[in-house]
This record gives structure tokens, C-alpha cells and sequence, in this order.
């Protein structure tokens, strides 16, 4: 008679988290944390505190994995995994659910319209994320989140994102870390120029530019932008025709995306999201704004 393995066992404590994560690591689950924390506090109305815990989480059948494939500056695949519970507890704060005692959900199955809430609430929470990390990553980053099964790779790393609610619940997401996105968080350190080439700065030269120290007086200056959903090209006539009822058709298609303008200027691309009862706009595709060869500008 053979042993039969036990299902769903508890996961060992990722070696990295036996000590501490690379600094690149650690600045990635940081970022998502933030983000988290952002997202969550304006749909609830409420502050919300997640902590970094090593803490192995227990595996389950019902809970629910979505796989962030990473794109543009670094490539990869991450995935976060929540128990049913926690899926439930933050679909319900999306939907501006009045939440049920802890214990009232404890065991309670996620439904289809909370996976549906969860998941969406996930996407703006990746949106964010990946405009946060572009600085670190020297570069766009793109995330795309979707619904998936556990992963078939060994986790590199594996952070808990834990906090607790008012009503005596925890919520917990769990970010696992592929070898492939933990090797393109390696530091790229540029080689330094050699001591026989490097040649000395003369006394005479004036002080070097720095854009970052002038760009920061400009941090705090107020900009307006501008959502386009669609243009179109009308004829005089047809626009002192205009009354009450009329229907502009746009040449945009329904799922065509929706520019953002800085001053005119496109800058960027999304799709357009409700948050809170308010229209928003997730970014996907942020516009190399490097002028064309030519320009004077």
C-alpha cells in the first residue's frame, strides 16, 4: 500500500523570505502593498493598512488566483492568490457592500459577481501599480491581470500582503514571484569608466545640469487633462444644426481606447472605469513622448 499525497499542502516559506528579500524584490511588493492601500482606501471610504508578512498561507480549493504577466522595461509573470473570504471581503468593499461579521463569511464560497468586483478592483490596483513601478524599472512596465489557475513554475519569491478590518476579519493577498520576473528585477548597474579614460573635470567648466533638481520646482504646478473619447469632422452647417436630441456619431469604435490629453497633447491611452460613482480612466498604454526627428521642440 502507497501513501497517497495530501492535497493542497501548506506551502515551505520561500528561501528569500527565510532572511530577507533582494532590495529589487522587496521595492516590487512594496509597491504593489501601496497600491493596494490606495485603491482600497478610496472605494471603502476607510484607511487601509496592509502589512508584509512571511507567514506561509494556508492552501484551499476555493481560493481564487489571477496571474499579472509583466511587460515593456521588465518581463514576467507574478500571481496573487486570496482566500475566498478575502476575495469576498474586498469584492463586497468595491461594490460598497455593507460588510457581515467575520465569522458570517468565514466559510462562505465567492460568488460569481464578487469574482467579477474582485477582479476588476485588482485591474485598477495593477493600473496603478505599473505607473508606480516604471520609475524603478528604468521604464514603462505593463501589467495585465487576468483569472488563472496556480502556477506551474516554483515561486521565486512569496510576500503576504496582510490587514486587518473593523468588523474583526483579515484580508490577505498572497504575490508569488516568477525566476523570470525576479531575473529581470536584477539591478543593472552600469559599468564605470575607467580610471586611465575618466578624465578630470576642469576647474574652469561650468556645473552640470541636473534635470531632476529643476524638474522639482515644477512638481507641485496644476495641469488639466483631458479624457477623448472620439473625434469627428463636421461641416459648418451641421454644427449650427445642432439642437437638443441630436446624436454626434464619433469615428472611435466602442471598444476603441480613450485618449488622455496634456494642453492638447496625447500623452496616454486606457479604458474608461467607474470609481466610487465617478468616471475614471485606467492606463493602458502610455505614449513615448519623445518629440519626432525635426521638431523644433
Amino acid at each position: 500500500m502507497t501513501d497517497t499525497p495530501a492535497k493542497n499542502p501548506v506551502p515551505e516559506p520561500c528561501p528569500a523570505l527565510r532572511t530577507e528579500l533582494r532590495a529589487e524584490l522587496r521595492n516590487w511588493c512594496e509597491a504593489w502593498k501601496t497600491c493596494l492601500q490606495s485603491v482600497i482606501s478610496q472605494v471603502s471610504g476607510h484607511p487601509a493598512v496592509f502589512e508584509v508578512s512571511a507567514d506561509a498561507l494556508p492552501v484551499a480549493d476555493s481560493d481564487v488566483w489571477y496571474t499579472v504577466v509583466a511587460g515593456g522595461a521588465v518581463h514576467g509573470e507574478m500571481t496573487l492568490r486570496l482566500p475566498a473570504a478575502s476575495g469576498t471581503r474586498l469584492a463586497r468593499k468595491f461594490l460598497g457592500e455593507t460588510e457581515p461579521a467575520a465569522a458570517g463569511i468565514a466559510a462562505e464560497p465567492i460568488t460569481t459577481d464578487n469574482k467579477e468586483a474582485l477582479e476588476e478592483l485588482l485591474r485598477q490596483i495593477a493600473g496603478l501599480a505599473a505607473t508606480a513601478l516604471a520609475a524603478a524599472a528604468g521604464g514603462e512596465v505593463q501589467l495585465h491581470l487576468s483569472a488563472s489557475a496556480a502556477p506551474s513554475w516554483s515561486s521565486d519569491a512569496i510576500v503576504n500582503l496582510q490587514a486587518g478590518d473593523e468588523g474583526g476579519g483579515s484580508t490577505s493577498v498572497e504575490i508569488q514571484i516568477s525566476p523570470a520576473l525576479a531575473a529581470e528585477l536584477q539591478p543593472r548597474v552600469q559599468a564605470a569608466p575607467s580610471a586611465q579614460t575618466a578624465a578630470p573635470p576642469s576647474p574652469l567648466a561650468p556645473p552640470l545640469f541636473s534635470p531632476a533638481s529643476s524638474y522639482s520646482r515644477l512638481m507641485d504646478v496644476g495641469l488639466d487633462v483631458k479624457l477623448r473619447f472620439g473625434t469627428r469632422r463636421m461641416l459648418l452647417r451641421d454644427v449650427l444644426a445642432l439642437s437638443a436630441g441630436v446624436v454626434v456619431e464619433l469615428d472611435n469604435t466602442l471598444h476603441s481606447p480613450v485618449d488622455l490629453l496634456l494642453d492638447g497633447r496625447l500623452i496616454a491611452q486606457g479604458e474608461v472605469v467607474i470609481v466610487d460613482g465617478k468616471y475614471g480612466l485606467r492606463i493602458t498604454d502610455v505614449v513615448d513622448p519623445s518629440p519626432a526627428m525635426g521638431s523644433p521642440v
